[in-house]
């Protein structure tokens, strides 16, 4: 053992209190991306003395593992500074802060390598769990509060990064929605003349859709995009090909599966995370990729499709699924060839640059779990 691996335990202790005064506190959970994030669960005649109070800069954490595949359900509350949790899960506080830094600490508990310390030490018989005195008797690096302070501002500075290249992300892709609906909701797109149409005495036409401009017709999603299964990958090695699951980006790989224009459309779990992608990837067997069938139709086959609440649809029993036959039988207003290439040329362009954005969060977010990984290592 390092000489300055400590157990966690001479570090932290539990916090008991309980909201026996009945404050009107927010009510706040925790995910498996270990932050801490707003609850929805009905308290309706729940005794809310029960629950407990989470003051900031306290961590809570579940002790049950089993349910949560690989990761450990963990956070650091940091964003208001009081707050009410369920008895499921267990508070606990950093007792010197100038001997140990929460930040600092969290990103101990962030490491891949801790979430399988945590699971590999989980033990019981109808659920697993990882015990308290487990969570103290683990050890960690402790370096002088100086270094800690350096390595946390490292790691601030680069989720500082990823944080504003999503803002930027988010309000591209609200301006792209907001043109979509501008051209195929209230059909303004330009005229020849560059005048917005409807408003300027466009002519429409009923449709099995609504009224649409003429020349626009209704037509099934499979005259736009053919859509197709994702393949297993666990026979693939690792390599520089993306690999998407319905969460995003799950690893790389060393095969394409596919490399032209496509939306990614889950199948399983959360029906709404639709992509576009115009570069190579490989997608695992709860996703559907698309081959995009007719010409310039795949901007606006997208948009029209992150439109929809694929969640409030689910064609599945217990998991959220989407099933081909499904999207098979929708129907979709196919706008006129000028019209889809005009909205694929205005919005290409920002898909470019969102693409440019997501390619420097991977990036980032790779020298964030190098960091991570380097704290093993870390010296006085």
């Amino acid at each position: 053992m390092r000489l300055n691996y400590k157990p966690i335990g001479d570090y932290v202790n539990l916090v008991e209190e309980r909201n026996k005064e009945l404050q009107d506190l927010p009510l706040i959970g925790l995910s498996i991306t270990k932050q801490f994030i707003s609850s929805i669960a009905n308290t309706i005649g729940t005794d809310m003395s029960t629950y407990r109070t989470i003051y900031k800069n306290q961590f809570a954490y579940s002790a049950v593992t089993s349910r949560n595949g690989d990761k450990l359900t963990i956070a650091l509350f940091e964003d208001l500074e009081k707050g009410l949790i369920s008895q499921a899960y267990t508070p606990f506080e950093v007792t010197d802060t100038n001997k140990l830094l929460p930040d600092y600490l969290m990103m101990w508990f962030s490491r891949p390598e801790f979430d399988r310390y945590a699971r590999f030490k989980s033990h019981g018989s109808a659920r697993e769990l990882f015990s308290w005195e487990d969570l103290c008797e683990s050890l960690m690096p402790i370096p002088s509060p100086a270094k800690q302070k350096e390595i946390v501002a490292e790691y601030d500075t680069i989720q500082n990064r990823i944080a504003l290249n999503q803002q930027l992300i988010k309000k591209l892709e609200e301006t792209a929605q907001a043109i979509y609906k501008n051209w195929f909701v209230d059909f303004e797109f330009p005229d020849e003349n560059g005048k917005p149409y409807k408003s300027n005495g466009g002519e429409m036409v009923e449709s099995e859709l609504g009224e649409v401009p003429k020349g626009w017709e209704a037509v099934k999603l499979p005259n736009l995009i053919e859509v197709k299964y994702g393949k297993a990958y666990s026979h693939l090695e690792k390599g520089n090909i993306p690999l998407y699951g319905s969460g995003g980006i799950m690893g790389y790989v060393n095969r394409i599966l596919y490399e032209k224009k496509s939306i990614l459309i889950p199948r399983k779990g959360s029906l709404n995370n639709l992509l576009f992608l115009n570069k190579p990837f490989w997608c695992v067997d709860t996703m559907f990729y698309s081959v995009i069938k007719e010409s310039n139709s795949g901007c606006y086959t997208y948009y029209h499709l992150i439109q929809m609440d694929f969640n409030s649809l689910n064609v599945g029993s217990a998991v959220p699924s989407m099933t081909t036959s499904y999207l098979n039988d929708m129907q979709i207003i196919k706008p006129s060839q000028e019209v889809l290439k005009s909205f694929e040329k205005c919005i290409s362009n920002l898909l470019s640059i969102i693409e440019f954005r997501n390619g420097q969060i991977e990036k980032l977010m790779q020298l964030q779990n190098l960091l991570l990984s380097k704290l093993a290592t870390i010296e006085n």
